[in-house]
């Protein structure tokens, strides 16, 4: 049976490099793999999403609608938008609590969800939502060495191993700020 990720947030956020080290970690712990991205309004901060199918049932690169064992998110609102699209029975929803207003919340026509919001809607769909945050990031893209960090420390993901996706990580940034990342990394992975 395929293990489904979704990953979502918003443009300029690192969706592609979260989803491209989790993809090489996979492919490391011996998973067959299965993905796609979809861009969107990626460079207007618009949200962008990618799919991530592991195992040899997965024929298709498209997580379907309600299947997602885990929702991994970039920031608060997109977190909840996929695990209401995404999110199965079970499945948890790991997101880094951060905010980008929509322009209906900075006009005051529409709320945003409070962190307390989200855990209750995700926990009626049957779900786990948790939160994560890193005090003293040098840069808001290194949310998502906050979440591999956090994902395996949580283990998450049959064979995604601490040393399998921090390598993945080490890989996938190459020499960009990659001691940084990997602090972060570090710090999420033992703050579970």
């Amino acid at each position: 049976m395929a293990f489904n990720i979704y990953i979502c947030g918003v443009g300029g956020q690192g969706i592609g490099v979260l989803a491209a080290a989790l993809a090489a970690a996979a492919e490391a712990a011996g998973h067959s793999v299965r993905g796609c991205d979809t861009h969107g309004l990626a460079q207007r901060h618009g949200s962008v999403s990618s799919h991530l199918r592991l195992g040899g049932d997965a024929l298709t690169p498209r997580v379907p609608e309600g299947q997602a064992d885990v929702v991994l998110a970039l920031e608060r609102l997109e977190g909840l938008r996929g695990a209401l699209y995404a999110l199965k029975p079970g499945g948890t929803l790991l997101y880094y609590d951060t905010v980008y207003q929509p322009i209906t919340v900075r006009t005051g026509s529409r709320a945003y969800p409070a962190p307390g919001k989200v855990a209750a809607r995700v926990e009626e769909l049957g779900g786990k939502a948790v939160a994560v945050a890193v005090d003293g990031l040098a840069d808001p893209r290194m949310q998502n060495a906050a979440l591999l960090g956090r994902l395996a420390a949580l283990g998450l993901v049959p064979g995604l191993t601490r040393e399998v996706l921090r390598g993945a990580l080490a890989d996938t940034l190459g020499g960009r700020n990659l001691e940084a990342n990997l602090a972060v990394f570090d710090k999420a992975a033992g703050a579970a």
